[in-house]
């Protein structure tokens, strides 16, 4: 045994086959072995040729002499030992095991301390050449022992099922890293090898011995290591048969540095002698019986025993009518007599034993052979040396006489699992049927007599051998769910349809069938249970409400939908599905959708949901809550409620009930503006080409997230001037420019500035004489919803602010603006503008001609700016305007091909432009309007081709009279073409009448051609 870690860890060696090339190798060192203990040291040969069984020479070098060579012992050579070693080989002492061909063991029996060295494993050659490696080596280190066990020895006499604990001490000192193993030996006699209680392995792994298995996983054998070196076994309930010599033997074990863990000293302690007395007690023994005595029923006899000790080894024998019938000895093996081991096959017998102290006969069917005297004999044993069995005493019961009675009328009754006869769609249907009587084996058969139906329909059966049949509708998994059949005892059996429909309601029938081995004919008894199936859809009612249907201005508010039914304490399963009509809409949108099973699935309308909601739900409440309110959540709410059955959850079926709630509309109102703006009026007077700056101050602002936007307004000094938007910055911080001060110079001039929270603006670059008029600002208060979209809260107008330039001496004066000639439809027209004075030489000057139309504001239609440069309004005005400077104090507006839309009320604006400021620039020094000048067009006098072309009819005629003579001239020529063809038949016919005449004439009589002739002359 000691030998085969060597051999496995030896193997290890023999994975390289090459050919070719000689390779020797041995075990890898250094290893280290205890002083008196054997050593095993592998060496193998690959890739040599010649013979396959390789001869293996050992040699040694000790410490003292590391150079020189001593020869140990050779496979081929026996002379080969030197004087040293002669003797430990021929005593065997030393030797060299083949374990292949090319592959030995050098074994020393026992160790000594001269050993140590370096050992070489040398194989002579047998190939036509050298090549490769002949020799290797290892090294060999030999240790003093240092391991002990001790135990104090006893001889100790116990009785059977007291407590034992014995203890060993096991040290070692061993200056390399070893592991300690320990086991408890139990020697008994006239047995060996001993034989292993329980052991502690290197690896701290407890492995009881075979025979102490199941004790030890009862907790009955115990070993604890107590401190560094302390052992104890404990053995809670001794046993006759722990009965011997008990030692402790300790094991100190290396890793090579192959890995391999090898035992390299073991030490036993003294023997301990134990004597377990057995323990012998009193008992009796009683047959009981577990049911009647009947005809087709079973019968269970028990024999029991009562006394004796803890946990006995008995033996059980029945009798009946004074013949031993079965025998359970004490290992538990049972033995039948031959006329019983038939019935036992066939299944109609039975013997066991319950527990240790019962013993259990059973007839499942009883006949009128099982009539009679029954008896049970009970010996409790021991197990005596050579592992037999020896009887302690032998106890036997009272006779039981068993006489066989006739099976009795029986009783039904059937009933719900609840008492309850009605359930709720989806609900599961338990019925039970349950018999009286004696014990027997019974049949069922379940029947279905559904509503406003006479035809029975049969659901499941179940056998006397409990084999269970379902019926054609009902054996499939359906909207029902599954039919489930169970037999609870002998008389009860159970009938459940797991998941139940409407249909499902009616009359239940339970027929409960007996038959026995000697009756011609199965007897049987009815009962029936009506039941009600009730529709979930029937009190299933849905409400919504709302703590706040009127909802403010960013604020929270939360929906509830709740579900009332009579069926609330089922806890079936429900989809709740959230629908949202937008104010304004006519459609309902779904908003989300939480199932059964508590996946959120959001729709598609509107998206803003899903940052501001918090859903929440419990059984049968599905709350909303929405956080920030705008006007995209003003709208009509709904919630619809889908009932599941709880066999949905692992089919996912179709809803059996659902509801839809009332509609509830929420309301968002905006909060009250509280925007004030300062509404003071002030004058500011300015020197030309100068910049000012003019305020618009908020007082007052509604509390909350609002945005301003702030739009400034510019009207000239004439009485009757409208209100022109300079620039406006609206709630996102853009800036637009208004129609009339887009221009890029314009721009440069006005900018607007956000100071404060509170305070705006205007700042006015080099003010010149068109900027004098009047200003304010706007003020308008915005609510921005979560998607950027406004809502306009409130607007305050400030007071105003007057611009006045300081006077410069310079004026325009602007004499009289009239027309060259009235103005006709088609033609051409010029009005003028005049000024009183040319003015100084430094001055030049601008004009801008305006035109106001009934029903539409005024426009202004070209600028003739001091550069000589032109500006039209619109684009498309540059065909038919033209503006020019006729002389140095008239302006002329000219318009082409006149229209009688051009009509309405024309003036022009003079200003004067000097040069001001270093560099210098041009500065708009003064400007006046002229009076307003009534322009009518006339319509124009039609001329001929005018008329001609005004004229539909005569156009039609024009066209249509072509026409009409060509289709009559080609009806004409047709006509004369037919009757040409008509008389030139005619002729032909007369011709041919004609040659016929003359043909009679030669052949007649004169006379007659003397008429015919005057017929032809007349």
């Amino acid at each position: 045994m000691a030998r085969i870690p060597h051999v496995a860890s030896f193997l290890l060696f023999l994975t390289k086959i090459s050919v070719g090339q000689r390779e020797v190798t041995i075990q890898k060192g250094p290893l280290f072995r205890a002083e008196g203990y054997p050593v095993s040291i592998g060496c193998n040969v690959t890739g040599h040729q010649g013979p396959s069984e390789q001869q293996f020479q050992w040699s040694v070098y000790l410490p003292r002499a590391p150079d020189q060579e001593i020869q140990i012992i050779s496979t081929v050579d026996t002379a080969f030992s030197y004087a040293v070693y002669a003797q430990r080989v021929r005593s065997r002492d030393i030797y060299v095991e083949r374990v292949q061909g090319n592959s030995v063991l050098l074994h020393i029996s026992k160790l000594q301390a001269k050993d140590s060295g370096e050992y070489e494993c040398h194989t002579p050659n047998t190939d036509d050449r050298y090549y490769g490696s002949y020799s290797a080596k290892t090294t060999l280190i030999v240790i003093p022992v240092t391991l002990s066990a001790t135990m104090s020895p006893h001889c100790l006499s116990k009785e059977e099922g007291e407590p034992l604990e014995l203890t060993c001490e096991a040290t070692k000192a061993t200056v390399q890293h070893t592991h300690l193993s320990v086991a408890w030996n139990l020697m008994q006699d006239g047995e060996s090898p001993p034989i292993k209680i329980i052991s502690l392995s290197r690896d701290f792994i407890l492995m009881p011995g075979p025979s102490y298995a199941e004790r030890f996983v009862a907790g009955d054998v115990r070993l604890d290591k107590q401190g560094a070196a302390t052992f104890r076994l404990s053995i809670e309930s001794l046993q006759p048969s722990d009965q011997g010599q008990l030692f402790c033997e300790a094991a100190e074990w290396i890793q090579d540095p192959d890995g391999t863990w090898t035992s390299i000293t073991k030490q036993q302690t003294d023997q301990t002698a134990l004597r377990v007395q057995p323990a012998v007690r009193d008992f009796q023994v009683n047959i009981t019986s577990k049911s009647k005595f009947t005809e087709g029923q079973p019968l269970e006899l028990e024999c029991l025993v009562v006394g004796s000790g803890q946990d006995p080894q008995l033996q059980g024998v029945w009798f009946f009518n004074g013949v031993e019938m079965a025998c359970i000895d004490a290992d538990g093996v049972l033995s039948l007599k031959n006329d019983y081991k038939e019935r036992a096959s066939q299944g109609q017998l039975q013997v066991s034993k319950l527990n240790p102290k019962a013993f259990s006969l059973k007839i499942f069917s009883v006949g009128p052979e099982d009539e009679g005297t029954y008896r049970c004999a009970v010996a409790e044993m021991t197990r005596a040396r050579m592992s037999s069995w020896q009887v302690l005493q032998r106890k036997q019961s009272p006779d039981s006489y068993m006489h066989l009675q006739k099976p009795a009328a029986r009783n039904v009754v059937m009933s719900t699992q609840n008492k309850q006869q009605a359930v709720w769609e989806g609900e599961a249907l338990t019925l039970l049927c349950k018999a009286d009587g004696d014990k027997s084996l019974l049949s069922v058969g379940w029947w279905h007599i559904p509503q406003d139906q006479a035809q029975p329909a049969f659901l499941a059966g179940m056998d006397q051998d409990g084999i269970a049949q379902l019926g054609a509708s009902y054996g499939k998994p359906s909207k029902r769910g599954h039919t489930r059949l169970e037999k609870m005892d002998w008389a009860t059996f159970l009938l459940e349809v797991t998941s139940t429909i409407i249909t499902d309601s009616g009359t239940y029938e339970c027929r409960v069938s007996e038959r026995t081995r000697n009756q011609a004919r199965e007897l049987s008894w009815t009962q029936r249970v009506s039941v009600t199936v009730r529709s979930l859809a029937s009190s299933l009612q849905v409400s919504l409400m709302s703590r706040r249907p009127q909802v403010k201005w960013t604020d929270t508010f939360d929906l509830s939908c709740i579900v009332e039914a009579g069926y609330s304490d089922l806890q079936v399963p429900l989809s709740v599905t959230w629908r949202f009509q937008p104010a304004g809409s006519q459609a309902f949108h779904q908003l989300i959708h939480i199932t059964y099973n508590g996946t959120i699935e959001w729709g598609e309308f509107p998206s803003q949901f899903q940052k501001k909601t918090k859903v929440s739900q419990s059984l049968f409440r599905s709350q909303l809550l929405i956080h920030d309110a705008t006007e995209e959540e003003a709208g009509v709410y709904q919630c619809k409620v889908d009932v599941y059955d709880r066999n949905s959850l692992h089919t996912n079926g179709p809803a059996r009930a659902s509801a839809t709630s009332h509609p509830l509309r929420i309301v968002i109102t905006l909060p009250e503006s509280k925007l004030k703006v300062n509404s003071s009026s002030q004058v500011q007077e300015l020197s030309i080409n100068s910049n000012t700056v003019v305020e618009c101050s908020i007082l007052s602002q509604t509390t909350g997230n609002l945005h301003l936007a702030i739009v400034w307004y510019f009207s000239s000094i004439s009485s009757n001037a409208s209100w022109l938007k300079i620039l406006g910055m609206d709630q996102t911080h853009v800036v637009k420019y208004g129609d009339e001060f887009r221009t890029p110079r314009r721009k440069q001039k006005f900018h607007i500035e956000k100071v404060s929270h509170d305070m705006f603006q205007l700042h006015i670059l080099t003010v010149e004489d068109s900027d004098q008029g009047r200003y304010r600002c706007a003020v308008q208060e915005w609510l921005l919803s979560a998607n950027g979209t406004g809502y306009k809260l409130g607007e305050e107008l400030s007071g105003l602010t007057e611009l006045k330039l300081r006077p410069t001496g310079s004026k325009v004066r602007v004499s009289k603006v009239y027309l060259a000639d009235n103005a006709t439809e088609h033609g051409e027209v010029a009005i003028h503008c005049r000024l009183e004075s040319s003015g100084s030489s430094a001055s030049l000057f601008s004009v801008m001609w305006y035109r106001a139309r009934e029903h539409s504001g005024s426009e202004m239609l070209v600028h003739l700016q001091h550069d000589g440069l032109l500006e039209y309004g619109e684009e498309g005005l540059r065909r038919r305007l033209h503006c020019y400077r006729s002389s140095p104090t008239d302006f002329v507006l000219k318009l082409h091909r006149v229209e009688m839309e051009d009509a309405g009320t024309y003036w022009c604006r003079m200003a004067e432009w000097q040069l001001h400021g270093t560099p210098s620039k041009w500065v708009n020094q003064a400007s006046e309007g002229s009076q307003h000048l009534v322009l009518m067009v006339l319509p124009s006098e039609p001329t001929f081709p005018s008329r001609i072309c005004s004229s539909a009819s005569f156009i039609y005629f024009l066209f249509i009279c072509p026409f009409v003579v060509l289709l009559l001239l080609l009806a004409s020529t047709l006509c004369l073409y037919w009757k040409a063809r008509t008389l030139s038949a005619l002729r032909r016919t007369s011709q041919k009448e004609k040659a016929l005449w003359v043909d009679f004439k030669g052949a007649g009589d004169r006379p007659n051609n003397g008429r015919a002739e005057e017929e032809e002359d007349s």
